[in-house]
């Protein structure tokens, strides 16, 4: 069948064929474990979506609402598949918000890859004994 002729698909084929999830396992899994509300209500993976249905997806630390705008039940390219879908505006704003968010709150922390050098340990021990002899 073609998209034009397809009036519902099974909800876990769409987030399939619409690239949210690799397989449709995951994406059974991702519905079963609540992760995707069909108009604001947990739904079962065998659930028929229509044309114009909200759907709220999280992944991670992402969540996206998005309208079904095409159905399909065949897994293409990504061009192909973003048609299948409109995310809302709503979304898209409070997705890039929570990842500045995140990045602002990453700054402060320093990612060390290596082991401190023979100078440096000095220092931390110079330090800590410093310390603990000023709390005796």
């Amino acid at each position: 069948m073609t998209t034009t002729e397809l009036t519902r698909v099974r909800i876990d084929k769409w987030l399939w064929a619409a690239r949210f999830y690799k397989t449709r396992s995951l994406a059974k899994q991702a519905i079963d474990g609540g992760k995707v509300h069909v108009d604001g209500a947990r739904v079962k993976p065998s659930k028929d979506l229509q044309l114009d249905m909200r759907l709220t997806i999280t992944q991670g630390h992402v969540q996206k609402t998005v309208l079904v705008t095409g159905l399909s039940e065949q897994r293409r390219g990504a061009p192909e598949a973003a048609l299948l879908y409109t995310e809302t505006e709503e979304s898209q704003a409070k997705r890039e918000q929570l990842a500045l968010e995140r990045k602002a709150a990453g700054l402060g922390i320093s990612h060390h890859d290596t082991k401190p050098n023979k100078k440096q340990r000095r220092q931390i021990h110079r330090f800590i004994n410093v310390n603990s002899v000023q709390d005796e």
